[in-house]
């Protein structure tokens, strides 16, 4: 026992205190930490290993969204027998979502396990869904997929999951506003185009004009967001048609 104990518990301070509050987080003891190390290293600290490689948590990230794509595609599909291809992949999309991800990451807390050579207020919040997924492929690897499995039942699905609320989500205003244009055979546009001012950081804005008609002004710091937050507002003047149509 004391053999495999020193295999499995970690040998630095810094080590040591990760691996105590991983065990909190996941409900299990943690064997290989550099996994989970990695999972909260961001790009910016460009660390790599012997053979050149960048140690990051972007390759993580990627195994992480399969898994978890897989998992709730399993559960969507025993939960929801009736649902047809369409209605699976809709509500798959909208657990997966960057934004309902991003909430997930930072309900966990996991921002604070980060190494980062820029500040936190500067990462904006994807991080947060970014490091969640990783934080599967990390379980993944130094577990197995049960593990990753639980972890995801335990996180996300028995708390975050409820079918019928998930029914009325809107999870792309933007993509809501040209599929109910298109339906009503509305002409519509975005005018989307930089608009950074004196800022130091670059923002976007877009206009939305419905059959000729400036509808909705927006302002974000990506041209998707400041999209999104634009449809919303012509969502909002248009709720009532759209809701009939």
């Amino acid at each position: 026992m004391s053999f495999i104990r020193k295999i499995v518990q970690p040998h630095s301070d810094e080590d040591a205190e990760l691996y105590n509050e991983l065990k909190k987080l996941l409900d299990f003891s943690p064997k290989k930490i550099n996994k989970y190390k990695k999972a909260f290293t961001h790009r910016s600290v460009q660390m790599t290993d012997k053979n050149g490689i960048p140690i990051n948590y972007e390759r993580l990230e990627f195994l992480g969204d399969s898994i978890l794509g897989s998992v709730i595609a399993s559960y969507l599909y025993k939960k929801v027998p009736k649902g047809s291809e369409g209605y699976l992949t809709q509500m798959r999309s909208k657990i997966v979502s960057r934004e309902h991800l991003n909430e997930l990451g930072k309900d966990l807390g996991l921002i604070r396990f980060v190494k980062s050579n820029v500040d936190q207020t500067n990462v904006g919040d994807n991080i947060h869904g970014n490091i969640f997924e990783a934080l599967v492929g990390a379980i993944y690897l130094d577990k197995g997929y049960d593990f990753a499995q639980k972890f995801i039942y335990s996180k996300v699905i028995v708390p975050y999951v409820d079918i019928e609320k998930l029914e009325g989500k809107i999870t792309s205003y933007k993509g809501l506003i040209i599929e109910w244009c298109q339906k009503q055979k509305k002409k519509y546009s975005f005018d989307t185009y930089e608009d950074s001012g004196n800022e130091t950081i670059k923002h976007f804005s877009v206009k939305i004009s419905i059959d000729g008609e400036l509808v909705a002004k927006g302002r974000a710091t990506s041209k998707k967001k400041a999209e999104e937050q634009a449809s919303k507002r012509v969502y909002y003047t248009f709720q009532n048609q759209i809701s009939n149509s």
